[in-house]
């Protein structure tokens, strides 16, 4: 499916200079999103993936699905304060400051296999803090999807050590 005639972009949102990529116009279409979750099953399956970690908030909508779709587990990394129980916290550093995320110190076990799913690869950064996350509490990476990515800022490059795939590339 052409994703890219589906996709609605508006140019200077949220600040000039930005074109941002609006997916609602996908998810709203049940034909549209059933086949990028689809599409995205297709691009790992055979992997025996135990659990599939989706970062807050858009990663929730792609991850879920697809754990369902490929028979494994979901698990949410978060912003700081949002899991109600203990949390392992990963700082990373943004171009203007820092942020961070969180994953319950129980969800994933060492050796499980890992994958992460977002909706949009841009710079890395999340996706790297998502992958230390779950590196540190033992589970393994096997792979790491999007349903967009913007190549122009080399997201990729900070993931060369995984196995990425991107469904929409701008």
């Amino acid at each position: 499916m052409d994703f890219k005639k589906e996709i609605r972009v508006i140019e200077d949102f949220p600040e000039e200079g930005i074109s941002f990529k609006d997916i609602t116009t996908v998810l709203k279409n049940p034909k549209s999103l059933k086949s990028c979750i689809d599409e995205l099953a297709n691009k790992f399956k055979g992997l025996d993936i135990d659990i599939i970690v989706g970062p807050e908030s858009r990663g929730f909508i792609f991850a879920t699905p697809l754990a369902y779709k490929l028979n494994a587990g979901f698990v949410p990394v978060r912003k700081p304060g949002k899991l109600p129980a203990e949390t392992l916290k990963y700082e990373y550093d943004l171009e203007y400051g820092k942020d961070s995320l969180e994953i319950h110190k129980d969800s994933i076990k060492p050796g499980q296999k890992i994958l992460i799913v977002d909706d949009l690869l841009a710079t890395g950064g999340t996706i790297s803090a998502t992958a230390s996350l779950i590196e540190e509490l033992g589970g393994q990476v096997v792979g790491i999807g999007f349903f967009i990515e913007l190549a122009e800022l080399n997201g990729r490059k900070k993931l060369s050590n995984y196995d990425v795939e991107s469904l929409v590339v701008y």
